[in-house]
């Protein structure tokens, strides 16, 4: 392998997919890149084991093709160093890569790229649906944050895509909070699902905040290939039965509460500083146009309340939250005006828009109360 390529270009692309490589790989393969050089284009992959992100980047003076391991965290630390100039990579021999540049030249190991982990394939009964980069953004950001990190329940651990002839939910919950976006612009021709797990999805959001394009997604019941553009990745998928959320999702609470969103969070945020710190617990207490929020520490002898004027025409009552999971969602939501619709203090409340919105996106999240003292 010899090319010749600009240090900014290859560092660029080297950084995009190194966020895929652990901290501790399990393989010693999987602290390297993969270098594949072939029809004037180089195909750099890394990958933890699970989940694999490969970038092509075209190069213009390929002297002889090939493919190596390269050390990644030795190449990016190099490359950090070297203004924008061209490098001149090669293999030399069976483990030596030399990097030539204008005023000097150093050599790394390199390793047989037949060490290098497949890419697995899926199965012919796989599914293929499209997703506009900016709306699978949109699912991601506001789902990810309400996954769970549970060993007993890894399904909880990721987004749920459940995908129907005439819509595409994304889901994620944690058993305490739940929230579900859906799009009816994405379906496939068959009821279809899968179960991404928070660290591809992760990776993808950063992916796609610099992405414009649809986004070809092809999935079977053990893996999911995303491809944006010039980069693809590849991920095993969360194997396992996702909970049915469409039945705890209230259809008809009566007691509708419509408020900002910013001046709810922030006074969640300052009378939750009074709380009782192993619990976090705060009190809604809901009057006609009214809202007072409490909160108290008995052994510390603290408490907090602020009241803020809303609309609400309900029923008057209280309903107790815990105040970080309830912040979470708050500060998540991408409303001005929220609506939090409540049947009494025992039930699960839903939060939803209360502006104007996209008819054709839906975005509601689920709250659990938490028993406060009558």
């Amino acid at each position: 392998m010899k090319f010749v390529v600009s240090s900014s270009e290859l560092l660029r692309g080297l950084v995009s997919v190194s966020r895929v490589i652990a901290s501790k790989s399990s393989l010693a393969i999987l602290d390297n890149f993969l270098f594949v050089l072939k029809d004037n284009t180089l195909i750099v992959t890394a990958s933890d084991g699970e989940t694999t992100l490969r970038t092509m980047m075209p190069i213009d003076q390929v002297i002889q093709e090939g493919e190596a391991a390269v050390p990644a965290k030795l190449i990016i630390d190099s490359l950090k160093e070297f203004p924008d100039q061209p490098l001149t990579f090669g293999t030399e021999g069976n483990s030596t890569m030399n990097i030539v540049w204008a005023s000097g030249a150093s050599k790394i190991p390199y390793f047989p790229a037949e060490d290098y982990p497949v890419l697995p394939a899926l199965t012919e009964s796989a599914i293929s649906i499209t997703i506009p980069a900016g709306t699978l953004l949109n699912g991601i950001n506001d789902t990810i944050y309400a996954t769970a990190e549970e060993e007993l329940r890894p399904v909880m651990n990721g987004i749920f895509f459940d995908v129907n002839t005439d819509s595409t939910s994304l889901v994620a919950s944690d058993a305490h909070k739940l929230v579900c976006y859906t799009v009816k612009s994405v379906n496939a021709p068959e009821k279809a699902s899968f179960i991404l797990h928070k660290k591809p999805a992760s990776i993808l959001k950063n992916i796609l905040a610099k992405v414009t394009d649809e986004i070809a997604v092809t999935f079977d019941s053990r893996n999911a290939i995303f491809t944006l553009g010039n980069t693809v990745l590849v991920c095993r998928l969360i194997e396992g039965t996702y909970p049915a959320y469409r039945t705890v999702i209230p259809k008809n609470n009566p007691n509708k509460m419509i408020i900002g969103r910013i001046e709810l969070l922030n006074a969640v945020r300052r009378v939750a500083v009074c709380s009782n710190q192993a619990t976090s617990h705060i009190v809604l207490k809901l009057d006609t146009n009214e809202l007072m929020i409490t909160a108290e520490d008995t052994e510390f002898s603290i408490s907090a309340y602020e009241k803020i004027n809303c609309q609400y025409d309900g029923a008057s009552m209280s309903i107790g939250f815990k105040a970080p999971f309830l912040a979470e969602i708050l500060g998540n939501f991408p409303y001005e005006n929220i609506c939090m619709e409540l049947a009494d203090s025992c039930r699960a409340a839903l939060i939803v828009s209360a502006d104007e919105k996209d008819p054709t996106e839906d975005l509601c999240a689920l709250l659990m109360p938490i028993m406060i003292n009558s």
